[in-house]
């Protein structure tokens, strides 16, 4: 059925879908989910997060954090010593989205190994070899 029928316009249909994928865009990215399953555990600073999550620059890991922080994902907190101590940590948000990603990581472990059957099926079946030969 196209949308002329529905009566639903492209507009309405973007109205609605913009925002979410705005959000699902950010807290899906590659860094972002690495960093909320870095600092699920309490408070990690910086260097930490540098050292933990590998293939991450330096400059990536301060525009995530900042862009996490920015929507309500990560608190950052700036100790007074010297040098300054500055530490992230999930905010309740962060925590409960923390918890979607586990299952959704879990469902990945138990489906990938049908899920990599499924494209060397249909790999053979529209290329007439299996993957990777």
């Amino acid at each position: 059925m196209s949308l002329r029928n529905t009566g639903v316009t492209p507009q309405v249909v973007n109205a609605h879908a913009c925002p979410v994928r705005e959000v699902l865009d950010r807290v899906s990215g590659k860094w972002s989910v690495q960093i909320l399953v870095a600092a699920a555990h309490g408070p990690i600073r910086f260097t930490e997060l540098e050292r933990g999550i590998e293939g991450i620059s330096r400059r990536m890991l301060t525009l995530t954090l900042r862009n996490l922080e920015r929507d309500g994902l990560v608190t950052r907190t700036v100790h007074p010593t010297v040098p300054p101590k500055v530490e992230y940590e999930l905010t309740p948000v962060a925590r409960e989205l923390h918890e979607t990603l586990l299952r959704l990581t879990g469902w990945a472990e138990r489906n990938r190994v049908y899920i990599a059957e499924s494209r060397a099926a249909y790999d053979f079946e529209h290329d007439g070899e299996p993957a990777g030969a």
